[in-house]
Parts: structure tokens; sequence; C-alpha cells
């Protein structure tokens, strides 16, 4: 009888301190809690925002715990038709924060349902801001503006669901994939002509520099040729005179000179032959030192 009563006592023991474990809960820093009684919240303490240790009564009330921080939905490649129709293919968020758990609970219940019903309220908001401007604007004059009216209607509309909706930003805005492409090879087109021009342009000048270039060289050779041609024939006279001057001043030297200098060609190696007499005035300077030809001159015979 005493086992018994003690095994009671454990069974008493165990119960009190499930029941006790199932009292307490904790919520995080990052998180706010619901407590719960049947599905509607507790009066009083329905709403933990404070984190630490708390208590519920078991099998009674229960917690559901929501993220405190901010959390972000996005909405890539959204298709939008703006004022000039230009068909734009736009890729947004938004950040938002539940501000009212017992209405977040009872309208989407979880940050998955929150997500969910926010993508299309961000969907519409972004189209029927965009639809109002043109493709300039969205892209550069009034982004900022743009962006800061999709942020104030998706607040209207997310305040339903116990959230606020705390930024709203345009990440990207393209063109589909199809115009893309269009207004790609336009582009392509356009800079290949600029190029053939440039190029062509760029041929043009290579021709004129190198027709200068073969103009100028030609004057310079033909100047060059003339100052060479000047300097020779100032030469050659400068020569005549000499010769002259020496012709003039001692007769009988100069042939004597100008003998010497036709032995000198007459006599170089080669096919040419001459049959000319010893006594023959060519040879003058041979048989006397002053040049004088015991026998009249005969002429010579080449072959």
């Amino acid at each position: 009888m005493k086992n018994g009563l003690l095994f009671a006592l454990a069974i008493l023991a165990l119960i009190g301190v499930a029941a006790v474990g199932g009292a307490l809960f904790t919520v995080e820093q990052t998180e706010q809690a619901l407590v719960l009684r049947f599905g509607e919240p507790v009066a009083g303490r329905g709403l933990i925002t404070e984190p630490g240790l708390h208590f519920k009564i078991p099998l009674i009330e229960n917690v559901v715990t929501f993220d405190n921080r901010i959390l972000d939905v996005e909405s890539p490649n959204l298709e939008v038709l703006a004022a000039d129709n230009q068909r734009l293919e736009v890729d947004s968020f938004i950040r938002y924060r539940i501000v009212d758990a017992l209405k977040f609970y009872q309208s989407v219940n979880s940050v998955q349902g929150a997500n969910n019903q926010l993508g299309s309220v961000l969907n519409s908001a972004v189209r029927r801001v965009l639809s109002e401007a043109n493709q300039r604007q969205i892209v550069r004059d009034e982004r900022s503006a743009l962006m800061a009216k999709i942020k104030q209607q998706a607040d209207l509309e997310a305040r339903r669901f116990g959230v606020e909706v705390v930024d709203a930003r345009i990440r990207r805005v393209d063109l589909p994939q199809q115009i893309s492409e269009k207004v790609y090879g336009r582009m392509q087109t356009e800079r290949q002509r600029e190029a053939a021009e440039y190029r062509a342009q760029g041929a043009e000048q290579a021709q004129k520099i190198t027709a200068k270039a073969d103009r100028d060289v030609i004057v310079l050779k033909a100047e060059a040729q003339q100052k060479a041609d000047q300097t020779k024939g100032e030469g050659d006279a400068e020569r005549n005179r000499i010769f002259a001057e020496a012709f003039g001043k001692d007769p009988d030297f100069f042939a004597f000179y100008r003998s010497m200098q036709a032995y000198e060609a007459a006599f170089k190696p080669g096919e040419t032959r001459f049959l000319v007499s010893p006594r023959s005035a060519f040879f003058r300077f041979f048989s006397a030192p002053e040049g004088s030809a015991s026998a009249p001159p005969e002429p010579a015979q080449k072959r």
C-alpha cells in the first residue's frame, strides 16, 4: 500500500511539472506574442511585446508569436504599361512591420499569408502609379516621387491586415525581352554605321596624309637634285677655270697631264685593243720628255 501511495505521488508530481512547464513560455527580443483563449485574445495580457518568461493557463490558452522586425515582400518582373504606351518590366519590393498582432492573426494568420496578400497589394499599387507616368519619368525624372506614391497606396491597403508599410522601392526597370532585343539591334546598327563612318573618315585622312607626304618627298628630292646639279655645275666650272688657268700658264705641262690621263683611260683592262705605231703622236711623251714627235702622226686603228 505504501508503494502504491509513492507511485501515485510520483504521478501527481509529473503531472504538476508538466502543468508548470505548459504554463511557461518565452518571448524573444525579435518577437511579439498573442495569448489566445479559445481563439480570442485574453483580456489584459492578450498582446505581449516585452521579451522574457511569461505564463499562460495550460490546455485552455495558447500562444502565437509573430516577428517584430521589418519584413519584406518582393514582386519581381512585373510587366507594366506606362502612360506613353511603353511596356516595361518592373522589379519592386516593400518592407513592412506588424503593428496590430490581433488583426494580423485574424486576417492573414501568418507571415506567409501576409506576404501573399501584400504581394497582390504591391502589384496593384505599382500598376496604378506607373500607369500614370511615362518611361522617362519612371526611369529617371520622378522615380523617387513615384516610389513614395507606391508606398502610400500600399500602406493604405495593408492597414487592414494589421501591418504598416515602411518603405517601397523600384529596384529595376527594363524593357521586355523582345523589345530589348529590337532596341539593342537598332543600337548595334547605329554603332556599326558610326564605326563605318569613322573608318571612312580615317581612311580619307590617311590618304590625304600619304599624298601630302609623297608630294613633299618629290619636292624635297627635286630641290636636293637641283642643288646637287647646281653644286656639281659650279664644281665643273671651277675645275674648267682652274684647267684653263693652268693651260694658260704652262701649255706644255697641261698637254703632258692630259696625255697621262689618256694613257690611264686607254690602258685599262678590257676587250678593246689598239694598233698604234710607236712613232704616233699619242706616244710622243714616250720617246721624248718634251713631247716632240720624230715622224708625222699615224691614225690609230681600233678593233
